[in-house]
């Protein structure tokens, strides 16, 4: 994918759109849910992994700060979008990918697959601080996988 003056970042937000001068200084983290992990230990003292397959799901969140807003009007909690995410997923090079593969993103290195995941994701919240003087606009979206 070619990164332009008019579109610089790979994070695409379908559902939303990133519009131009919204997105640079863009930071995207991607962590499991709190619910993927319930790890306790037995009455012995071994630690056992209690944990759903079905939870295995990632939450993430946004942050830029650039001129201009992000396309948020209209946008509340609960709203579904198609995230391709900016951090790549690594599995060795006979593993599956765990997610949809953004299209062109994959690439080999060394016996590892590396590739950015296409999420499903639901919009938590956002915050957005716009600095007047300093012609800055700071924000914040907080997602969950669906």
């Amino acid at each position: 994918m070619t990164i332009t003056e008019l579109d610089p970042t790979i994070l695409r937000l379908a559902g939303i759109g990133v519009p131009p001068y919204s997105a640079r200084g863009l930071q995207q983290t991607l962590q499991p849910i709190d619910e993927a992990a319930n790890i306790v230990r037995t009455i012995n003292a071994a630690l056992v992994d209690l944990s759903a397959p079905q939870f295995q799901k990632y939450k993430s969140t946004i942050t830029g700060s650039d001129q201009k807003p992000p396309a948020v009007d209209g946008v509340w909690p609960g709203k579904v979008i198609i995230v391709d995410c900016i951090p790549e997923l690594c599995t060795d090079e006979y593993g599956t990918p765990s997610r949809i593969v953004v299209e062109g993103s994959d690439h080999e290195e060394a016996g590892f697959l590396f590739y950015r995941p296409r999420l499903t994701m639901m919009v938590l919240g956002f915050t957005m601080t716009t600095d007047e003087y300093g012609a800055q606009v700071s924000w914040t979206m907080d997602l969950e996988e669906v």
